[in-house]
């Protein structure tokens, strides 16, 4: 099993490692800042040191068994099972994601419809949501987003049991993505006083961190849905 760092503290930027098991395509480590790509956000990309200080690109991290394959570049040779390496991720590339993961949420409370798709990316993101026929306003949504913002939430996790969630369905906001049952807990990720929902990504934690935000686009994509986009200004 590997330990996932980034779950409790999504700001670590580096760690010690092990490597623990060789893949085709990548390796796994007993432990990582890596966040594999999931629930709309890609995964992480960055390097593993060597102890003689060389580097090992990592270009994509997916989910793999119990653990995390940190991809390496096509031809790039593996370290072997044992080797010691130090983790580190593209911390600014990560940082916009997370920035941007957290903004989406504010914007399914902007809009509290259910989500039917989503995705999180570099300096821009988008969800789809399930809204009958109406006419949406992107100067009023991103004057309420830059709103919700800039009054600097706090935003925490926590976990809640199987059981629990199962009781509580409306905590899941999205239709086409379940949260992973089976452990025992589900994580939450909560927005103080606006929006709790779970979630396995990255957040910043406090809402001021996101910056400006501006709806640049709203589609129609089929009878009932809608697709609204946002990017960093």
């Amino acid at each position: 099993m590997t330990e996932f760092l980034f779950r409790d503290d999504a700001y670590l930027q580096s760690c010690e490692a092990v490597v623990t098991a060789v893949a085709s395509n990548g390796v796994e480590l007993d432990r990582t800042v890596f966040y594999p790509m999931g629930g709309g956000q890609p995964g992480d990309v960055g390097r593993l040191i060597l102890s003689d200080g060389s580097a090992i690109a990592v270009v994509d991290a997916t989910k793999g068994g119990a653990g995390v394959v940190h991809v390496l570049a096509p031809d790039t040779a593996s370290p072997a099972v044992g080797t010691k390496v130090r983790a580190e991720i593209d911390w600014a590339r990560r940082h916009r994601l997370m920035r941007m993961h957290t903004c989406l949420h504010l914007l399914s409370a902007v809009l509290p419809y259910a989500v039917t798709g989503g995705s999180v990316g570099d300096g821009k993101g988008r969800l789809d949501f399930d809204i009958p026929e109406a006419t949406l306003d992107k100067d009023a949504i991103t004057a309420k987003l830059n709103e919700l913002i800039a009054g600097d939430h706090e935003v925490g996790t926590n976990w809640i049991s199987d059981e629990d969630l199962a009781a509580k369905p409306d905590l899941v906001k999205t239709m086409s993505v379940k949260p992973p049952t089976g452990s025992g807990r589900v994580r939450l990720v909560e927005v103080k006083g606006l929006d709790l929902q779970p979630c396995g990504g990255t957040h910043v934690r406090r809402t001021g961190e996101i910056g400006k935000v501006a709806v640049v686009k709203i589609e129609k994509k089929g009878k009932l849905n809608r697709r609204v986009a946002v990017e960093f200004v």
